[in-house]
């Protein structure tokens, strides 16, 4: 009986501990009005109000604007939330408002860390479960670093880090988008089951730090008023993403055969190497501004890797039909498909201009990806990616595509990027900023599939994750497009939960009076298609001036 006493005073004298330690939460975050919001946004996030994602979900499924930012977010899991806040604060005897922000962060890469040192540990019998592990290990350390990124720009006044917002959710959405593809790399099973279950812990922090941030964000935008944002809408009178550096915008307009290239790279021995793959192995280490290499026509078999410490480097060739990168790696024969990419692009601010990028493993070979793009801000301009399944693997941050012709039979443009470019959309969080958006395309059928046409059935995309986002604006929709636009993944497999919405499309496959009723799916008008242009949607004015490339920022006229 005494032991049961004394367990009822632990007990209670615990709850008290974790109580003065709400209030003192509570008191950093009520100073002032924008505290007093950001506690909404933070430390009450846990606490408080848990039925307001029902609330969001059903607002963008009925193209409603949310309401004002009252105390959130049914999206964040309370015990993990809760437990992160509070050993933030547990010692600190005069909690700020940023801390509470930077609380949210913390632990995330610790806990990614955690699952690193276990993943490192495991030991698996195949090559393929091996491989899988392999890439596993290289996109958590890459969530790791993405993360301390996050944790690095949370300093200074709520100015300051309004203005690093866009930054800090493509690092988060990046984040989840890596854990997701680890889990992925395995097939279906215990082996996978069992990945999914070591990283559970660190995506629910993930996703509460991406929820935290856009709520913040948002209360940020309702107190400086509506007009905060609206430059992100703006229009260049060349039509150029604001996001678009001078330098960049001023190469990619200009005629590519008027760079100056760095080195060349020429199959025949007339240039600087013979290999793309050697010309980057020499890219120096200390380098600033753009690395240019010119690679002349011919077939280049090999698998090409523009590593993370190789940024802002431009390629360019003589046409994407005549400078041709190609290789066979495939599914089938035991290479999980984030290894597949004939051409990988993770360094950031990289350029690509009339090359093409090709798999050639063919359609019985399942996966196989032509172009894998993990680098944030690139730039595609005339390049022709080709492939059968998983041609082109937009597979985190923001990308740019313009003039290029992607083709392909199985979801040949797929992943978890922001990209302005058929579909299988991969985003697993809906507060991640990742989509495809396809604007002022065509989507037709290829020459040597015009004749038989008839004998498949092609659809604008399909769900491969719960909150897939795929949007079609203004685009020429061939007769190849069944009526009914999109399909199921597997039966109702979020169809209450994507967002395909259409805008002001031509052609034949464009009728919209046959589509699909699922809740998700929609046809929209030109306020809300707005923000899913290159200004807004991918920041197009913070990277896209110095490309001289003709970007529109918004909808053409």
């Amino acid at each position: 009986m005494a032991f049961q006493d004394f367990d009822q005073i632990t007990q209670r004298r615990q709850q008290h501990r974790k109580q003065r330690l709400r209030k003192r939460i509570t008191f950093a975050l009520v100073s002032i009005v924008v505290v007093l919001l950001l506690a909404a946004a933070a430390a009450a996030v846990c606490v408080v109000v848990y039925n307001k994602q029902n609330q969001d979900e059903a607002s963008e499924r009925n193209n409603e604007s949310p309401p004002a930012p009252k105390p959130i977010n049914a999206a964040i899991t309370k015990k993990i939330c809760e437990e992160s806040l509070m050993k933030a604060v547990d010692k600190n005897v005069s909690v700020k408002p940023v801390d509470i922000l930077k609380a949210s962060f913390v632990f995330a890469p610790e806990e990614v860390e955690k699952v690193l040192k276990k993943v490192f540990g495991l030991k698996y019998d195949t090559p393929f479960e091996r491989a899988a592990l392999d890439d596993c290990l290289v996109l958590l350390n890459d969530a790791v670093e993405e993360l301390n990124s996050s944790i690095s720009s949370i300093h200074g006044d709520f100015g300051k880090i309004s203005a690093r917002t866009h930054d800090i959710n493509n690092w988060l959405s990046a984040v989840l988008s890596y854990q997701q593809t680890c889990i992925d790399g395995f097939p279906e099973g215990q082996e996978k089951a069992a990945m999914e279950k070591l990283l559970k812990n660190a995506k629910e922090l993930g996703s509460n730090a991406l929820a935290i941030v856009s709520q913040v964000f948002d209360i940020l935008l309702t107190l400086k008023g509506s007009s905060a944002d609206r430059k992100l809408l703006g229009l260049d009178r060349e039509g150029f993403p604001t996001w678009m550096s001078h330098e960049n915008r001023r190469m990619l307009k200009a005629d590519a055969s008027k760079y100056t290239p760095n080195v060349t790279v020429a199959k025949d021995g007339s240039g600087n190497f013979r290999t793309i793959s050697a010309a980057l192995s020499a890219l120096p280490k200390t380098y600033t501004g753009r690395y240019v290499i010119y690679v002349k026509a011919g077939i280049y078999k090999e698998n090409v890797v523009v590593n993370k410490t190789m940024v802002n480097v431009t390629t360019y060739g003589d046409g994407s039909q005549k400078t041709i990168v190609t290789g066979n790696k495939n599914y089938v024969d035991g290479v999980p498909t984030f290894q597949t990419a004939t051409f990988a692009v993770l360094g950031d601010g990289f350029l690509a201009q009339s090359i093409g990028f090709r798999n050639t493993a063919g359609p019985e070979k399942h996966q196989a990806v032509a172009l894998r793009v993990q680098a944030d801000r690139s730039i595609f301009m005339n390049c022709r990616m080709e492939g059968y399944q998983d041609t082109q693997y937009a597979q985190a941050h923001r990308q740019f595509y313009r003039s290029c012709y992607i083709t392909g039979t199985v979801d040949f443009i797929f992943g978890d990027a922001a990209i302005n470019n058929v579909t299988a959309q991969g985003r697993i969080d809906k507060r991640q900023t990742t989509g495809i958006v396809i604007q002022n395309c065509h989507i037709l059928a290829d020459a040597k599939l015009e004749p038989k046409k008839e004998r498949f059935m092609s659809y604008l995309g399909r769900p491969w994750k719960e909150y897939s986002r795929t949007v079609i604006m203004k685009t020429q929709i061939g007769d190849l497009i069944q009526p009914e636009g999109w399909l199921e993944w597997s039966r109702d497999f979020a169809l209450k939960t994507l967002y395909y919405p259409e805008f002001n499309n031509k052609g034949a496959g464009a009728d919209t009076s046959g589509r699909v009723k699922w809740p998700g799916y929609k046809v929209i008008k030109r306020d809300e298609v707005l923000k899913f242009t290159v200004g807004p949607f991918l920041q197009g004015e913070s990277w896209l001036k110095k490309p001289n490339i003709r970007v529109l920022f918004g909808l053409s006229t």
